[in-house]
């Protein structure tokens, strides 16, 4: 009985692996993004929506079952109340609102301070793009969370703001801004700027300067050129930026916690309370699942856009 040399087995399994791939690789590839969205959105979606319909109680974990086999029947309880009492209180309309409010003026302000940013790193040299773009992307190698301490050695009223301010006589005693709603639109703006230029960058450079040259020697003022040429055909990337700041932004924790004061009121800091604070698991997920229809709605109508833009372009 032949056997086959060891040199033939690996060709073998390369061949077998090839025809592998060219059978069902275009099946896997397809199924990737469904895969990754069933297993890292759907699942985690429907075991906080089970919490959400428990009660609370005194286990680990501090909730009851839906669902009981006792005696024979099985019972199944239902608690719609935790998103009744969302209603009742409002202390969650007000988070919610000032969340989506931080959001979007962050955003706005990310916005404004990012498109000049990608214009400038666009209309760079080649020699010095790529330097430019590391220095967009530098602050994000470091911890996330000794970036938010640093604003506050910055922020505080003995600080390096405030002490320069004094230095320079511009002010005569320190201003308050840690604790406060501006030192949270500092900290978010700082920490998603770069979220805003990467893909207004990716939008810039992909643009046919030719249609500018051809509106400017039509009689187009640079600032007119610029609003209706040039804008509009960065549009995608500046729905894409405002979303990867937009969306990260409402559940934002970090940065009000250690920078905001008592008045900052975002819904991460109370989906913290009610879950470590309170241990009240049930209240906490039905937070959570509102706040994500809430963030579904930019999120669809981000799809649509991309979907118009991609039959538009053909």
């Amino acid at each position: 009985m032949s056997t086959l040399e060891p040199a033939a087995q690996p060709k073998l399994f390369k061949l077998w692996l090839s025809q592998l791939q060219m059978k069902h690789g275009r099946k896997l590839v397809i199924a990737l993004p469904y895969i990754w969205l069933i297993l890292l959105f759907l699942l985690p979606f429907l075991i906080v929506f089970k919490i959400s319909l428990a009660e609370m109680a005194r286990a680990i974990p501090p909730y009851t079952e839906l669902m009981e086999w006792a005696d024979g029947q099985l019972s199944i309880t239902l608690n719609l109340g935790n998103f009744l009492q969302l209603t009742d209180d409002p202390l969650y309309f007000d988070a919610y609102l000032q969340s989506l409010q931080v959001a979007a003026i962050s955003t706005i302000c990310c916005l404004l301070i990012g498109y000049p940013l990608a214009w400038a790193v666009a209309h760079s040299k080649p020699s010095t793009r790529n330097i430019l773009l590391l220095l967009v992307i530098l602050p994000s190698w470091t911890s996330f969370l000794i970036r938010v301490y640093a604003w506050m050695g910055i922020l505080k009223n003995n600080g390096v703001l405030n002490n320069f301010l004094l230095w320079l006589g511009v002010i005569d005693q320190p201003l308050t801004i840690l604790h406060t709603n501006l030192a949270v639109y500092i900290g978010i703006v700082y920490a998603y700027v770069p979220f805003m230029v990467l893909p207004i960058y990716t939008a810039l450079i992909r643009i046919d300067y030719s249609l500018v040259e051809a509106a400017l020697d039509l009689g187009a003022r640079p600032l007119k050129t610029f609003f209706t040429v040039i804008v509009p055909l960065t549009k995608g990337g500046i729905i894409a930026g405002s979303m990867l700041v937009f969306i990260p932004a409402v559940g934002e924790f970090v940065i009000p916690e250690l920078l905001g004061g008592p008045d900052s009121i975002m819904i991460g800091r109370v989906l913290w309370q009610e879950f470590f604070n309170n241990r009240d698991w049930p209240v906490a997920s039905a937070v959570a699942i509102i706040m994500l229809l809430l963030l579904i709605v930019p999120i669809m109508w981000f799809h649509k856009h991309q979907q118009k833009s991609v039959g538009e372009h053909g």
